[in-house]
């Protein structure tokens, strides 16, 4: 079943929950005008659909292989990532100092579900490597940039993000690859780094490593680790990569999903040290690595968004096939296709009312994070970086969650067919499992959200946030259209609920924050359910307009129903979170008795 990019709904989304309409009008996004995000998102498609989704089915079954050292591809995608990075692709949002094009982060977020939608393994590749641009352009030294930036926003070469070892995951305050300074302004590197996603490939001929290592002197914990740029092979006199750094891949990992995407064992230092260059400064590594991690926590969130989309294309276009059994609303005899069922359709709508949720809330985070570059007013610029920084979390955590929970549906659709391979519906579901795991636990998302997040400025950015979604809802009341139903009831029941649970959250993180804690994954989703609810609800009176408006575009009624259905079907399920957030702590610290043995 083939992939369609949904580049009206994208769009519909960026115009009317993202804010790209207004931007055009405010200047914020005056280069996106005439048509220009329109054309960059069709001929993303273009490129998607006729060169990288075909691949995706080849990458799972074949997957990277490592034989002396050396990780090669999945057949087809050396030439498609040639075709990729020759579009320009690989540099969309970077800066056009180092030959980008200095686009807005809202269009590159969009340009990666493209990409992730139509082959998540390959994208991974050009995922890392748009954040290790921005930490090279952010806290290199202008030498280092000359020499690697240009080459690294073409997509000529890529990057890599080396945090994890065996024994240091999700707390870095393990770290122990160390870095011995050479005294030629450079430093040795030794140690392992493991799940090194493309850290050893055959689609460039370099790849440039960010290592987070110790310097001799650091001081324990996270305080004392420092980044350092590693290339695989060391530049000459005219940077062109010349003799082998002293870095290799051990090995690659055997995974659920995204088996062509190279998940390696990195070693340096075997032969007397690798050679790497101080990135900022020394055992300030952190927050470097901090401005690459979270570019990649919306990638990810952005992720999720993808691989529902296509799980949700693939599950309907099923459905619409299969017959079985026969409908309530069926005429004549013989069988109904199973897209009439009620219970089909229930899961159905299930999967295009979150894709469409967690897609306007990744949306709108990425527009937080232009209005927080781009604005010149800088108290609207602190303001939106705030509001990146709250959305940031929820865009990560809940829309791989969702990207778990549509692919599984996706399955469940396909009945017994989706739980054999030849489908393809598995490989989504085993593809975005990782999702929730990577760049930061959605554990560890909830928490950031809570611990940090939401006390910004003394918990204003999220009462911002509840006043935005209180805004949405009057202007739905004043809608007041019978094609909404319940729309107005039920999102107001979700916001109150939210801040009802965010009151709790920010007495308890000072006061209890254990029962804080106990209650973040939770709250994450309750901010999610009113957040998404009330952006959908926007994209439906947008719609409803567009319909007054004479426009008879089919898809129009269809955003005013996706967006109903959850408000009556999903945001339902507010008041249950609020009462697990604020009531439910008690049971979770009692959680020794249940699992002492």
């Amino acid at each position: 079943m083939t992939y369609r990019v949904p580049v009206a709904d994208m769009l519909f989304t960026m115009d009317h929950a993202a804010g790209l309409a207004a931007g055009f009008e405010s200047g914020l996004y005056a280069e996106l005008g005439d048509g220009v995000a329109a054309a960059t998102l069709e001929e993303a498609a273009k490129l998607a659909e006729g060169v990288l989704a075909p691949l995706n089915r080849t990458g799972d079954l074949q997957g990277a292989k490592l034989k002396d050292g050396v990780v090669t591809t999945t057949p087809g995608w050396r030439e498609a990532y040639r075709q990729w990075s020759e579009g320009g692709w690989n540099g969309v949002t970077a800066s056009e100092t180092h030959g980008g094009m200095g686009l807005p982060t809202l269009l590159g977020v969009a340009c990666t579900e493209i990409w992730t939608s139509a082959n998540m393994a390959f994208a991974l590749c050009p995922l890392l490597n748009f954040g290790a641009v921005e930490a090279v352009e952010a806290h290199a030294s202008d030498e280092l940039k000359a020499l690697y930036l240009d080459k690294m926003v073409s997509g000529q070469w890529t990057g890599t993000m080396n945090l994890t070892e065996p024994q240091a995951g999700s707390d870095l305050n393990a770290v122990r690859t160390r870095a011995e300074p050479a005294g030629d302004s450079t430093y040795k590197i030794f140690g392992q780094k493991i799940f090194i996603t493309y850290g050893e490939h055959d689609l460039t001929d370099n790849i440039i490593h960010l290592v987070l290592a110790r310097l001799p002197d650091a001081p324990p914990g996270t305080r004392g680790i420092s980044l350092f740029l590693v290339p695989k092979f060391l530049l000459d006199a005219n940077g062109v990569p010349g003799k082998r750094n002293d870095v290799r891949c051990a090995g690659i990992e055997h995974k659920l999903g995204v088996h062509g995407s190279p998940t390696c064992t990195m070693v340096f230092g075997d032969e007397g040290g690798a050679i790497g260059w101080l990135v900022g400064q020394e055992n300030r590594g952190l927050n470097c690595m901090f401005t690459m991690m979270n570019n990649a926590r919306l990638s990810v969130g952005i992720q999720g968004v993808a691989i529902a989309e296509r799980a949700t294309q693939h599950a309907l276009a099923y459905a619409r096939e299969r017959r079985q059994g026969k409908a309530p609303s069926a005429n004549g005899s013989g069988m109904s296709p199973i897209v009439v069922h009620p219970d089909v359709q229930r899961m159905l709508m299930t999967m295009k009312a979150q894709t469409a949720a967690a897609r306007a809330i990744c949306y709108m985070n990425a527009a937080a994070i232009d209005l927080s570059r781009r604005e010149s007013d800088a108290t609207l610029r602190k303001q939106a970086g705030e509001r990146a920084g709250l959305l940031t979390p929820l865009s990560k955590a809940y829309s791989t969650d969702i990207g778990n929970e549509v692919a599984s549906i996706g399955v469940q659709v396909h009945g017994g067919m989706g739980f054999v391979e030849e489908t393809g519906a598995a490989q989504f579901m085993r593809d975005i499992r990782i999702g929730g795991i990577y760049e930061g636990t959605n554990g560890i998302q909830a928490i950031d959200l809570v611990q940090r997040k939401v006390p910004l400025s003394g918990g204003d950015a999220v009462r911002r946030e509840i006043a935005d979604m209180r805004e949405t809802l009057a202007k739905l009341r004043e809608a007041n259209t019978p094609d909404f139903g319940q729309m107005h009831s039920t999102l107001s029941g979700a916001v109150d609920s939210f801040a009802r649970a965010t009151d709790y959250m920010l007495e308890a993180i000072g006061a209890a924050p254990a029962d804080a804690l106990a209650g973040a994954a939770p709250y994450l989703r309750l901010f999610g359910y009113a957040r998404g609810g009330t952006a959908l609800a926007e994209l439906a009176m947008a719609a409803h307009r567009a319909r007054v408006n004479g426009e008879s575009d089919p898809a129009h009624a269809g955003r005013v129903a996706i967006a109903r259905f959850f408000a009556e079907n999903i945001a339902t399920g507010a008041g249950g979170l609020e009462r697990a957030v604020t009531e439910g702590a008690a049971s979770v610290h009692a959680a020794e008795l249940a699992l002492a043995s």
